[in-house]
């Protein structure tokens, strides 16, 4: 009695606890689920209720990256600069604009009693691991409340806010800044979503490609199951209650990134008035909303204690479309974007539950799903695409992919589309579809399979067609008979859509030289590698590295400049690499030593050849690289970040890879176990049925067993 008079006590004056009877719900919490760890280091979560399962699942989570875990609540609850200091005090700003602990409480009280177990069991995980692992230091969030889970509802690395240029929200909060805009990275992004028709596969099955493209170690692999219906396998963004991008037993779900517009900015007519601010809306002046936000942030004198913390204070202001977030000449700049925590995350979650077409669908129509396609497969042999699924319905004499006249009561939203408003496809007569974040003309192939562009709106699709997704219908309407295989094949084909269309052009320019010309004599030797090259990559080709290369230099160069830029890319590779004649392999590596989010490259660590390349060049497994400072080869941090094909039928099957391992523990068996498999496209069997898992388990526990 006395030692548990003492745990008591340990309890009570710990960071992450409050008391006896709050250890003791979880310890019951704890008993009520099992973990079993595969041979890939994998969790297997099982509960007897969802809100059990979830407990589970955070705990599993945090066992492998709790860094990765407490950092996407940082983000997503603006406190980074509490870790990271001054620099992320922007960052945090344009986060709090949206995000509101008050808010957020509020909400949560108001949350269905279902909800509200699954954000309870969630923070009581996360607590329990903090207590259980007292060698783990959080940066920042030292216990977890259940409203927390608000502030982070949709699974895409990159939400609608983080849309806000920083570099503008601070030239209008700061007045020591001038205006400037941010340079985005060229390199595209996104993921790719195949669905095949039973009448297209050998064994008249629906599969499904799941491939997401994301920064590196940005989500987890794991399956969650419960005596309450849940029974989902696939990605799970670090922290987060659902699987994101997955499947259960009856239906699959792959999530791309939308080109729909589901963000609009308003130009809105200030007038100053004594020391208030009022802004125009038809024959009206509306006086602007005006808050305090303080952003706390670590000084050189650490995270905590005296000294170690500062604070800066903003006015910021806002009308009834959003937050002043720019300035544009003399007019502020709003936003007005999807807020709706409680629906997204019931979204989020049920559709992990829904085990039929029909219940999907109904999940879609919470319209939280903001930034994101939605390809689907079923074992009832459906296919399916949904498009962005949440669109305001406007006015479409505007501009909508510009800022419009917030004075204009005209620029108002008016609802939302619905599903059937919207571009989709069910059961397509092509027998498959796809998306790889292009527009939605293209889903099925050409003609009366795929939707029409002319019956939507223009809002709808802000992007047009990319050599990635040219690549998927090349891929998807010459392969008949699908398997399991050949679906994992086509999402390796490793075809270079972009040469096809630019090469010719190349090797016209040099062909039109002069013989003698200088520019012609240096790169005779590339030319031809180029000419006889297959546009296919692999690690061991020259002529891949050549092309990759060049294609960076290119530009909008044509004529003799596209041969210079040859030119330029061949004394690059032979200046780094000794040779120009380097195989691709030798260039392109993926490396993981530490656990770092930002990753320490290093030529001189073990790293491993990579085939594929960047999606810009329209390779489907994509692995985007660069060198880093210090390095001559190329280290990838995002692309191919999970890749799984699933079939459905009476049981489901399905093959998974992740980049680099399950743990994020350097030194540990599942670190990096599955990089070579991962480079090389040699999809695991997904062990789905607890029956597999026989012969496969490395260790079967509860938490804090």
């Amino acid at each position: 009695m006395r030692r548990l008079s003492i745990l008591f006590l340990f309890v009570v004056t710990t960071g992450a606890q409050r008391g006896p009877a709050e250890f003791a719900r979880w310890q019951r919490e704890a008993r009520a689920v099992t973990i079993i760890r595969d041979d890939w280091g994998i969790a297997h979560i099982y509960g007897k209720t969802d809100a059990d399962a979830v407990f589970g699942m955070i705990y599993a989570q945090a066992e492998d990256d709790f860094n990765r875990v407490e950092t996407n609540y940082i983000n997503a609850m603006g406190r980074l600069a509490e870790a990271d200091g001054e620099a992320a005090i922007y960052q945090d700003l344009r986060m709090k604009l949206f995000i509101n602990p008050d808010s957020l409480r509020a909400q949560y009280a108001r949350s269905p009693a279902w909800l509200k177990s699954l954000m309870n069991a969630w923070a009581d995980g996360l607590n329990f691991f903090l207590y259980e692992h007292p060698d783990v230091k959080p940066r920042v969030i030292t216990r977890f409340e259940p409203w927390m889970a608000l502030s982070f509802t949709e699974g895409s690395i990159g939400g609608d806010i983080e849309r806000i240029d920083l570099r503008q929200l601070q030239a209008f909060y700061d007045s020591t800044t001038g205006p400037t805009t941010s340079s985005d990275d060229d390199d595209p992004g996104g993921s790719n979503g195949f669905a095949i028709a039973p009448s297209n596969t050998l064994n008249h099955h629906a599969l499904l490609l799941i491939n997401p493209h994301t920064s590196f170690f940005f989500r987890a692999e794991l399956q969650v199951v419960s005596e309450q219906g849940l029974d989902a396998y696939g990605a799970v963004t670090w922290g987060q209650i659902f699987v994101y991008q997955g499947f259960n037993d009856r239906v699959g779900w792959m999530h791309t990134s939308s080109g729909v517009d589901a963000i609009d900015e308003y130009l809105e007519t200030v007038v100053k008035k004594g020391n208030r601010y009022f802004y125009r809306h038809g024959s009206a002046e509306r006086p602007m909303t005006v808050a305090t936000i303080t952003v706390p942030y670590k000084t050189a004198g650490g995270a905590g204690g005296a000294g170690g913390m500062a604070r800066k204070t903003f006015t910021v202001y806002s009308t009834h479309h959003g937050p002043i977030v720019r300035r544009v000449g003399d007019r502020w700049v709003s936003i007005r974007l999807m807020q709706d925590p409680i629906h997204a995350l019931t979204q989020s979650y049920s559709r992990t539950k829904a085990k039929s077409y029909q219940a999907f669908r109904r999940t879609m129509e919470l319209h939280t799903n903001s930034s994101n396609n939605t390809v689907y497969a079923d074992a009832a042999g459906n296919i399916a695409y949904f498009h962005g699924n949440f669109i305001p319905r406007r006015d479409t004499s505007f501009d909508w992919t510009r800022p419009v006249d917030g004075s204009n009561p005209a620029t108002e939203w008016q609802g939302l589309l619905s599903v059937d408003e919207t571009p989709h496809l069910l059961n397509p007569a092509s027998g498959w579809l796809y998306n790889s974040n292009d527009a939605p003309w293209w889903a099925a192939g050409g003609g009366a399979s795929s939707p029409r562009k002319e019956d939507y709106p223009a809002y709808v699709q802000t992007g047009g067609g990319t050599a990635r997704g040219r690549h998927a219908v090349r891929v998807l309407q010459n392969t008949k008979d699908f398997t399991l295989e050949s679906l994992r094949a086509g999402a390796y084909d490793s075809y270079l859509t972009w040469f096809a269309e630019q090469l010719p052009a190349l090797i016209q320019a040099w062909d039109s030289l002069p013989a003698g010309d200088s520019l012609k004599t240096k790169v005779a030797e590339p030319i031809e590698q180029l000419r006889n090259w297959d546009l296919r990559w692999s690690a061991a080709s020259i002529p891949t590295a050549v092309a990759v290369f060049w294609g960076e230099r290119l530009g909008d160069r044509s004529g003799r400049g596209a041969v210079q830029a040859l030119a330029e890319a061949v004394d690059r590779l032979t200046a780094d690499f000794v040779a120009w004649k380097t195989p691709w392999g030798e260039i392109n590596r993926f490396q993981r030593l530490t656990d770092d989010i930002v990753h320490p490259f290093t030529d001189s660590g073990p790293s491993i050849p990579v085939p594929f390349t960047s999606a810009r060049w329209g390779s489907l497994a994509a692995f985007g690289a660069r060198p880093y400072p210090g390095t001559k080869q190329w280290y990838g941090t995002y692309g191919n970040s999970f890749v799984a094909v699933v079939e459905f039928g009476d049981s489901v099957r399905a093959k998974a890879v992740t980049a680099g391992g399950e743990s994020g523990h350097p030194g540990t068996l599942h670190f990096n176990d599955e990089a070579v498999r991962y480079a090389a496209g040699d999809l695991r069997d997904v062990y789905f049925y607890r029956s597999q898992l026989k012969g496969h388990t490395e260790r079967e526990y509860h938490p804090g067993n």
